[in-house]
């Protein structure tokens, strides 16, 4: 056996020592049968001169082999070099070989049968792998590019169950299940009955063409190479790279990844120029063309991961919070990294560089975290999994509670859809956030909701000032970073301005979020206690002086003739209850009251058309009633701002000495008492219209309760007060007798008690004391008087008007009856609200909840008209004329 590397020599190779063979077998192996091969590659370890035979012997799997044979020519020698190190090609080096087929040649190689040795020698030549391309070897189908570490591979390939198409990609080589990290042509596939060809072009540039001459896939460089010229590699760690001399890499497969994330691939974001690499899932399981699914960073701000189907979001991950993730396995380990500019976060398999593991993004939009384990893949990790995970499936204000993977609302919030477990449109406030008289409430263990605006560089109090100082603002984040070398700033502060979308609690692995709540707070903070006596002070001053200043207005107006200036601010200081004040700047338009009477025929008519063609409705309060004045300014300062299509809209207004006239859109059908009380007419609403009216009017409440810039109670609704439109579309009207609530206010008593009795809530007429569910009640009344007995009994069809002649839904008048049942219930707390009242409406299910009978019955005479002492009752043709307990 040769030791070590020994240079052969140029005229002849050293002489093993071998013992001379003397017996007889020695002359049957001179004259065995021959064979002369000649040296047919090159490797860069043999010296390179005029002659092939010069090479020193390496290393072979891993045993050093140098094998002496006897010939008549003396001692030739057979070295076969495999270099693990680099692994660039298996190769034969020789001077001049004579094998004998079946000749003992030596009583140490007793038995040894050289063909197979020469097969194999002839195999390892045939079948050679390399990790390589070059301008001068492309790449064919059935060749393939191996990894140094025999890991990855780089070839042509077909899709199981599909041998039309072909496409160039990498797998992993080393485990029996093909498994797919990266496809270049996966847009472009080459054709069926073509065959393709990768090349490296003398530019620096990989081209992948059919054998039609068509161009599938290229990576568009154009550097010309010095020397040598470039290589394209195959890397240890499945990236495809193009490498000039200098070792400079000039492209690279991990800057345009499909749908797999390996360790050491950095998934980053420019959070300046807004861009980020994306993983883009398979359209289908054997399909590896672009699918509708999409991975990549924030790119607005690099924190959180995204998951998009197609332009909606999917899923979010949690956000950064500089540290390093690993598994409790120690199966990974990730890094999050923030240079300044761009942030990148990658990921590894921990100590053991053993474990084949990736990150996939399916084409059903699961991001996984995949291991194999010997016989097949591991999933370690699953997003969105089962449950609440997907994006924003709790609805706003909702947020996903992973113990129990079920959808939960905020502190201070409550379901949209009132008794439904339906979260889809999300929570609702309590109570209405205003500017004034709130606190902040901390959530821990929070995924934090999406849509926010990142503040760098500031201290918890300053982020926290942030927020206070934006009545717009809903929460704050804040996080401290310093521990962490990032160039980003050593902190993050984020604010929420809208609605909190998409949020978990996750416990230990989420953080604290500070959420915006109306009311004083149970505890402050110090410096949330001088803000607010910095801003109470000054307001508590300034409304004992206004208060000095009303009382000496009053005392010099009392018995005098106002005029239209003098008119509006002592009214509205008489209303205070109210909590609004006059708005000079409401966009509301001054008519003159010269005008009104021209249009209106001196008032003898109640609508009228205007200068500019306008037909308008005048709605005209009694001259020298103090009522009528705060009546007046209380429904200018409400509707003036009250913007939805079931809310009549006013279109000015005129105070002239002692008139007060409010001027409204005319709607041509006037009131719904009109249709429900005349026989002749009532037979125009069918059905449909019906149904219709009552969720207008139901949405119209809903606004006034929910959506307005304050919680407004109607406190007089009935059908004189819904007017309808020339499509029967109703408008809720009349809020002269209206309430505005605070931000904190649940309800409120009063002793002057005002409205239409058969139309008041019990706790209302009885106690004073009103709220939303006031409007419930007045909403529901409409279907007491008959609808109890009747709906117990499951007597639908005796219920519907028979004026009604057309067919109609069964379920849709039992819903009526159901939902209006539920409204006149005698306990306030049991009544729906009117957004529950409207999704219920819209729902094709029937409402779950039961309601209780009635206790109080009121009984409606439309043809008497007794009044009530001591209270106020607004004109309605109706009165109440008994109140019984049943």
């Amino acid at each position: 056996m040769a030791s070590g590397r020994n240079l052969i020599a140029p005229s002849r190779p050293p002489s093993p020592n071998f013992p001379r063979l003397s017996s007889p077998a020695a002359t049957a192996c001179s004259r065995s049968p021959s064979i002369v091969l000649r040296q047919v590659v090159w490797w860069p370890g043999c010296v390179r001169s005029k002659s092939p035979d010069y090479c020193y012997h390496g290393a072979f799997m891993p045993t050093r082999t140098a094998m002496g044979l006897r010939s008549p020519d003396g001692y030739q020698q057979l070295a076969v070099s495999y270099l693990q190190a680099s692994k660039y090609r298996a190769f034969l080096s020789y001077h001049l070989l004579t094998l004998p087929f079946t000749s003992i040649c030596e009583e140490g190689l007793m038995g040894m049968t050289l063909l197979p040795l020469f097969i194999l020698l002839i195999l390892i030549c045939l079948c050679k792998s390399d990790d390589r391309l070059t301008p001068t070897k492309p790449l064919l189908p059935g060749d393939k590019l191996v990894s140094n570490n025999g890991i990855f591979a780089l070839g042509f390939f077909s899709p199981e169950n599909s041998s039309a198409n072909s496409y160039v990609g990498i797998w992993y080589h080393d485990i029996p299940e093909r498994t797919y990290v990266w496809v270049a042509n996966r847009d472009n596939p080459i054709g069926s009955g073509l065959s393709g060809k990768l090349v490296l072009t003398n530019s620096s540039d990989l081209v992948l063409s059919d054998s039609k001459g068509r161009i599938l896939w290229r990576t568009a460089n154009n550097v010309t190479a010095g020397g040598d010229g470039a290589v394209a590699l195959l890397l240890e760690g499945g990236n495809f790279a193009i490498q000039l001399q200098n070792f400079t890499q000039i492209w690279q497969s991990y800057d345009h990844p499909t749908d797999t994330i390996l360790p050491g691939f950095k998934l980053w974001a420019n959070y300046k120029t807004h861009t980020a690499v994306r993983i883009v899932a398979w359209k289908g399981s054997q399909d590896p063309s672009t699918g509708k699914f999409l991975l990549s960073r924030d790119p607005s701000t690099g924190l959180q991961i995204l998951t998009w189907r197609g332009t909606s979001k999917y899923w979010r991950s949690g956000l950064w919070n500089g540290a390093e993730a690993s598994d409790k396995n120690g199966y990974m380990w990730s890094q999050n990294v923030d240079d300044g500019e761009t942030i990148y976060s990658t990921y590894n398999t921990g100590n053991s560089s053993s474990r084949r593991s990736h990150w996939k993004l399916d084409y059903t939009g699961d991001l996984m975290l995949r291991i194999w384990s010997g016989q097949s893949w591991v999933v370690l990790f699953k997003r969105p999994d089962d449950g609440c995970r997907q994006y924003g499936s709790c609805g706003p204000f909702g947020y996903c509670d992973m113990p129990t993977r079920e959808c939960r609302c905020l502190d201070g919030f409550e379901p949209a859809d009132g008794f439904s477990a339906n979260f889809s449109r999300g929570c609702v406030r309590k109570e209405a956030l205003t500017c004034r008289g709130y606190h902040f409430s901390a959530l821990p263990g929070m995924k934090v909701p999406d849509e926010f605006v990142y503040v760098r560089s500031r201290s918890f109090e300053e982020c926290t000032a942030e927020c206070e100082r934006n009545c717009s603002c809903t929460a704050y984040a804040y996080a401290n970073l310093s521990s962490i070398v990032a160039t980003g700033g050593p902190s993050r502060c984020l604010v929420w301005t809208g609605e909190l979308v998409d949020l978990e609690k996750t416990g230990v692995l989420g953080g604290n979020l500070y959420l915006r709540l109306a009311g004083s707070p149970g505890h402050n903070r110090k410096s949330g206690v001088r803000v607010v006596l910095k801003i109470s002070l000054p307001v508590i001053s300034f409304l004992v002086i206004l208060s000095c200043i009303y009382l000496v207005c009053i005392c010099k107006l009392r018995g005098k003739q106002v005029n239209k200036e003098s008119m509006k601010r002592p009214a509205l200081e008489q209303f205070s209850t109210s909590q609004e004040v006059w708005d000079q700047n409401l966009e509301l338009r001054s008519i003159r009251f010269e005008d009104i009477a021209a249009a209106t025929n001196s008032f003898h008519d109640t609508n009228g058309t205007l200068e500019n063609g306008k037909e308008v409705a005048v709605k005209r309060l009694s001259k020298g009633s103090e009522q009528g004045i705060e009546h007046f300014i209380n429904e200018v300062v409400l509707i003036a701002k009250l913007q939805h299509k079931n809310l009549v809209r006013l279109l000015g207004c005129c105070i002239h000495e002692d008139e007060k006239l409010l001027i409204y859109e005319y709607l041509p059908n006037k009131s719904l008492d009109k249709f429900l009380f005349d026989t002749a007419r009532k037979s125009v609403l069918n059905w449909t219209r019906r149904f219709n009216i009552i969720k207008g009017v139901a949405r119209g409440l809903m606004y006034l309760h929910q959506d307005s810039r304050t919680t407004i109670i109607h406190r007089d609704l009935k059908p004189s007060n819904i007017l309808l439109d020339v499509e029967m579309n109703p408008k809720i009207s009349d809020f002269g007798m209206a309430r505005i609530f605070g931000g904190n206010e649940q309800q409120e008593s009063t002793r002057r008690v005002v409205g239409t009795y058969g139309y008041m809530s019990p706790e209302y007429a009885m106690e004073g004391i009103f709220s939303v569910k006031s409007d419930s009640y007045s909403f529901g009344i409409l279907l007491l008087e008959i609808a109890w007995n009747l709906w117990a009994d499951g007597k639908v069809r005796d219920f519907v008007d028979a004026a009604v002649t057309e067919s109609y839904s069964l379920d849709e008048v039992s819903k009526c009856i159901h939902v209006g049942l539920l409204c006149v219930q005698d306990n306030s707390s049991a009544r729906p609200h009117m957004s529950s009242v409207v999704s219920m409406l819209d729902s094709e299910a029937m409402p779950r909840a039961a309601p209780e009978q009635p206790v109080y019955f009121a009984r409606i005479n439309y043809e008497s008209s007794e009044a009530m002492e001591d209270t106020e009752n607004s004109a309605n043709g109706v009165s109440l004329t008994a109140l019984e307990g049943r």
